[in-house]
């Protein structure tokens, strides 16, 4: 082996390795359990429950203290469940794969992890291979690279060997007539995508062909990581709704402490109890802090990724869910996302006359179709001209509409592709006779030279592939001759001088190859539209094969505007063109992330697919990044917030319509949480300014908060979507959950609650009731109007009768647990006076019902006249100029 091909020593590599790292992407810092578990104890309620146990512990009253502790702990338990579990499940996705590569050192190979390959390896590749960083070819046989999880075209590229500069040889360089992947960029780009270029990728695949490169950059110097390091220029910023929570939130904390200032020295002045006092204002404190907001979300997060999780989407950041139905535009990838990045032969022509054949994968052979005759034997000359163990595409397409293989023809000699000859030919014997069957498919241009074409086939050739690639599709020529046997000792040097030998190509046929729409997106986009989302495609690919797949997918597609206008363009003047264009092709990443900041910019609230690298800074650029999880990166699924397990598009609109339904009940359930906190907090508030005994501890606060409140919001989570969720326009960017006839409406509910509840304390004070028999009347009150709530609050478009007439298990299981656990506490003895209470007499408990009733019906019949409206935007159809 000469010195220069001896590569690295392993003294040089393992120098090298600890001066530039290993070969991956750094990770970014991983969520443990104590991070999760303090973010959630942060929230003020924990550290009031954490009070309230401190003072029982001072009081000696070990059963409260621990009963309180254990609600706070209710809550931790389940943020942390479903955060540990969407790590786990991520690290599970990132380990699937551990490429490997063989690599020349001290002149002897070596296969090593990928990771351990260093800048200066000469590695070794062959058909099937990954490449394990970014290098140049220093020898390259026939080699075709399938570049597009960083480009996004999905047809491989030629790749020649260079020099030390990263030349090719002068000449080499060819771009074919009606070749849509002819070359793109000069030999002295650095860049994925064009042929004939001598530079090979990390992560790429090679599909035809072998070869030797040295690696020049690893990592992330590679141009992985050079779009890896572009995703730390983007800020992470929280979701509208989480951000107005946290508002609220903060405001209710602060002017709960206030208050609960002023009842602790209220109290301790009036009745000389500091304790009680501090147990008191603790109370008034719980009861005015809207703790569920913070806690509502997480469980709505967590069934939501639950309920995702059914339609295979792996939900990578919860909070992106409750953003999901706010969605105005989708941009989507081409490859792999609305294709099934595989080519397919979409048309055949022979002699002037075009045959389809179904894009979809060949059924089994009692179901299947026979071809016409003439075109099965086009397809089989292309299968013939094939790998017989295909890696390349193209040639799994032939091998996938072809007939059975013959098993009387063996494989007896090869020519490869070649600058001169822009064509694959090879040689079959036909066992047991001297006949020979030679099969060529390549270029038009290229076939035709081999058949000694003249000016006028020349031109009716160029008519048919160009109809074809006016298509989006790849075009393919075929040719085959029959030699009784060699006129030479050797087969001669080119399938050119074929014809010089007596053996005559002739003409077979056109093959129109193209990567295949998958079966859902028509309907998916359709949906889409209706739903007020527009549908936006960003490719790498050619303008003519994105503006096909647009039409194919109902994308509207008048216009396609390519990476290379987007240069010359302003980022205002891209603001304005990107409202009435919705195709674009041959964008590279950073052009792609301009795309997506341009719509942001107009207020469209957007969702980004994309399975490659080269979609990962948008993804996590996009309000929510949606990556595929079969075929999509670790980069792409570390960049996204959602990761569709089964690539399938269809999966994405399920998800909206998830993430609409998941919005409206949240919505529901805060609106509840509005209207219960202001009886309680007003009950607890009353008998500090009457004098008269409390009504509430903070254990009582603790069981109507940690135990009810949840278990309603799970009741508002199983609510069924409403019928017209995916005809409506999606709500105004801007919107706010917390709007002012969204909170008059949910004051008024607690205003006309707490009257009910306080006129029940004042007649029981009044009748002479004792303290403890006062407490429980109240409190069983509460807990049923509480339940009440529930019931007004489950729908603002249907009546209370219609909304009993749906179906939510949940709902029935918190009716009997609810009375049940209220059975226990009225009836055990030892429960009864850990929440001091009394006995209750069934005129007491018929009070409570009526009053329960009169105040649902009450509301109902408000509701009618009191309906929030919906906030909104203009249709997908109608873009807001």
């Amino acid at each position: 082996m000469p010195e220069a091909l001896k590569g690295l020593t392993s003294s040089e590599a393992q120098i090298r390795l600890q001066a530039e790292g290993y070969n991956e992407l750094p990770r970014q810092g991983k969520r443990t359990l104590p991070r999760i578990a303090l973010g959630v104890i942060r929230e003020p309620m924990f550290g009031l429950l954490i009070g309230s146990g401190i003072v029982y512990l001072i009081l000696g009253d070990l059963a409260e203290a621990l009963l309180l502790l254990a609600f706070a702990s209710i809550s931790v338990a389940i943020a942390i469940v479903q955060e540990s579990r969407s790590e786990r499940v991520l690290e599970a996705l990132r380990d699937l794969t551990s490429p490997r590569a063989l690599v020349i050192r001290h002149g002897e190979q070596h296969r090593i992890p990928g990771r351990e390959v260093v800048r200066g390896d000469l590695v070794l590749l062959a058909e099937g291979d990954r490449v394990p960083a970014d290098a140049r070819l220093i020898q390259a046989t026939d080699m075709q690279v399938d570049e597009s999880l960083l480009t996004g075209e999905s047809v491989p590229v030629r790749k020649l060997a260079g020099d030390d500069s990263g030349k090719v040889p002068a000449g080499t360089q060819s771009a074919g007539v009606g070749d849509t992947a002819s070359t793109a960029n000069t030999a002295s780009t650095v860049r994925p995508g064009g042929d004939d270029l001598p530079f090979i990728f990390s992560g790429t695949l090679i599909v035809r062909g072998q070869g030797l490169a040295e690696v020049t950059a690893t990592g992330p110097r590679s141009e992985i990581g050079k779009i890896g390091q572009a995703l730390e220029t983007i800020d992470n910023v929280p979701p509208r709704l989480t951000q107005e929570t946290r508002r609220m939130v903060r405001f209710f904390g602060l002017f709960g402490l206030v208050c609960c200032v002023i009842a602790v020295l209220l109290y301790g002045l009036t009745r000389g109890s500091w304790l009680d006092a501090i147990l008191a204002g603790i109370a008034l404190g719980m009861s005015m802090l809207p703790e569920e907001f913070p806690l509502v979300l997480t469980v709505f997060t967590v069934m939501g990724a639950w309920r995702i999780s059914r339609a295979r989407v792996l939900t990578r950041h919860a909070a992106a869910i409750e953003t999901l139905g706010a969605a105005t535009v989708l941009c989507t990838d081409k490859t792999g996302t609305l294709t099934e990045n595989r080519m397919a032969i979409a048309a055949l022509v022979v002699a002037g006359e075009t045959h389809k054949p179904s894009p979809e994968p060949k059924p089994e052979p009692e179901h299947a179709q026979p071809l016409p005759e003439k075109f099965q034997t086009l397809v089989d000359c292309g299968r013939l001209a094939s790998a017989p163990e295909a890696f390349d595409p193209m040639d799994k397409a032939f091998h996938a509409l072809a007939s059975a293989k013959n098993t009387q023809e063996t494989l007896i000699h090869s020519y490869g592709l070649r600058p001169d000859l822009l064509a694959v030919t090879q040689i079959w014997q036909i066992t047991g006779t001297d006949s020979y069957r030679v099969a060529a498919k390549g270029a038009p241009e290229a076939i035709a030279a081999l058949c000694q074409f003249d000016a006028a086939a020349l031109a009716k050739l160029t008519h048919e592939v160009n109809a074809l690639a006016e298509q989006g599709m790849r075009v393919l020529a075929v040719a085959q001759a029959v030699a009784t046997k060699p006129h030479a000792p050797e087969w001669p040097a080119s399938p050119l001088d074929f014809a010089t030998h007596g053996c005559a190509f002739r003409f077979v046929g056109l093959v129109g190859l193209a990567d295949p729409l998958r079966a859902s997106v028509p309907d998916a986009v359709r949906e889409c539209r209706s739903a007020g989302i527009r549908v936006v495609m960003i490719t790498g690919d050619y303008p003519t094969t994105a503006r096909a797949i647009a039409h194919a997918a109902g994308i509207t597609s008048d216009a396609v505007l390519t990476g290379d206008e987007i240069e010359t363009m302003s980022n205002a003047e891209l603001s304005q063109r990107i409202l009435a264009v919705s195709v674009f092709a041959r964008i590279m990443p950073a052009q792609k992330l301009r795309i997506v900041r341009a719509l942001k910019a107009n207020g469209e609230v957007v969702a980004m697919t994309g399975d490659g690298v080269n979609d990962a800074p948008s993804l996590k650029a996009a309000d929510i990044g949606i990556a595929m999880g079969g075929r999509g990166t670790d980069v792409a699924r570390e960049a996204a917030a959602l990761v569709l397990l089964d690539d399938d598009f269809g999966s994405i609109v399920k998800t909206v319509r998830l993430g609409r339904r998941i919005y409206d009940n949240l919505r529901k359930a805060m609106g509840y949480i509005f209207a219960i906190h202001l009886p309680i907090a007003g009950l607890a508030l009353l008998p500090l300014v009457m004098g008269s005994p409390l009504i509430f501890m903070p254990i009582h606060i603790a069981f109507l908060e940690m135990v009810i409140d949840p278990v309603c919001s799970i009741v508002f989570e199983a609510e069924e979507e409403e019928r017209d969720i995916m005809q409506r326009s999606p709500r105004a960017a801007n919107s706010r959950l917390f709007s002012l006839p969204f909170i008059l409406w949910s004051v008024l509910q607690g205003l006309f609650a707490f009257g009910v509840l306080a006129a029940l304390y004042l007649l029981a004070l009044s009748r002479g009731m004792p303290e403890n028999e006062v407490r429980a009347l109240t409190f069983v009150a509460l807990v049923l109007i509480n339940l009440g709530l529930v019931l007004v609050n489950r729908s603002f478009s249907s009546s209370l009768i219609n909304a009993l007439r749906l179906n939510n298990r949940a709902l029935f299981w918190v009716t009997a647990v609810t009375t049940a656990l209220l059975s226990l506490i009225l009836l055990w003895p030892p429960a009864r006076d850990l929440f001091r209470f009394g006995p209750l007499h069934v005129n007491d408990l018929m009070a409570i019902l009526t009053a329960t009733v009169l105040l649902v019906v009450t509301l109902e019949v408000v509701k009618r006249f009191w309906v929030p409206q919906r906030p909104s935007r203009p249709s997908a159809d109608h873009p807001r100029a």
